[in-house]
């Protein structure tokens, strides 16, 4: 029987992210990392209630999310592409 080895977490995923201005308003200004990002995005989401009613997997979006997102809805697989668009490397 093989013992599970553990799974190393990617250093690149792990480095703190600078947002720009729109991702700022919506999660603050502090660098974090992506991860941290993603989670901070969905809890605004769902603290406001922007998931689609119809659609679980579209996002509707409100005054802070328009300038990101560039157009009222967008896909949950989306979201994952803003971030990278909208963060200093």
């Amino acid at each position: 029987m093989a013992t599970a080895k553990k799974r190393t977490p990617n250093a690149a995923f792990m480095k703190p992210l600078k947002p720009n201005a729109q991702l700022a308003a919506v999660i603050g200004d502090t660098p974090v990392p992506r991860t941290e990002i993603v989670k901070k995005l969905w809890d605004y989401i769902k603290a406001n209630n922007l998931q689609d009613a119809k659609n679980k997997r579209n996002i509707n979006a409100d005054a802070k999310l328009r300038p990101l997102f560039g157009k009222d809805q967008i896909t949950m697989f989306e979201l994952a592409g803003l971030i990278g668009k909208n963060v200093e490397k």
